[in-house]
């Protein structure tokens, strides 16, 4: 975590129907290369804030769930699918994942799991070539596209 985290942090799905507020800090953060997590994210990986379930609250509707394990659900929002959650059943922290809140650049991981699952290229992508989206699609088509998407606030 930064120093600039908020005492209060907020987020949501992709299109706006479930969102989430924190009352206080996530107390970890981290990345899984589970399989589980990576077929539930269809990600190479997942990143998770722990949340202490007295600190964190749906604030608009509530998640469909999906029970992955004989231990754990993860939740995911019913209209657009976005993956929200993966808590332990009965476990005293939710695990909201990190791309999910408004200001994810605050949610810096500090440890890895499910380590036999990583992907040998994980390593190499600080060194592939990049691009922003306006270079990527140019603009001309930047001035076509509509967002649906929900707006990183309320």
């Amino acid at each position: 975590m930064t120093e600039q985290m908020s005492p209060s942090l907020t987020g949501g799905c992709q299109c706006g129907a479930i969102r989430f507020a924190l009352t206080a800090p996530p107390v970890r953060i981290s990345i899984c290369h589970c399989r589980m997590c990576q077929k539930a994210t269809g990600a190479p990986f997942a990143s998770f804030a722990d949340i202490p379930r007295e600190n964190f609250r749906w604030t608009r509707s509530t998640p469909a769930t999906f029970r992955s394990s004989s231990i754990a659900e993860r939740a995911f929002c019913p209209a657009c699918g976005t993956p929200l959650s993966f808590s332990r059943i009965g476990g005293p922290c939710i695990e909201i994942m990190t791309g999910a809140f408004d200001r994810p650049d605050l949610l810096v991981p500090t440890g890895q799991y499910g380590t036999e699952s990583r992907l040998g290229w994980i390593a190499t992508i600080v060194n592939l070539p990049s691009h922003t989206t306006p270079e990527n699609y140019g603009p001309e088509k930047m001035a076509t596209i509509i967002s649906h998407q929900h707006p990183d606030h309320d």
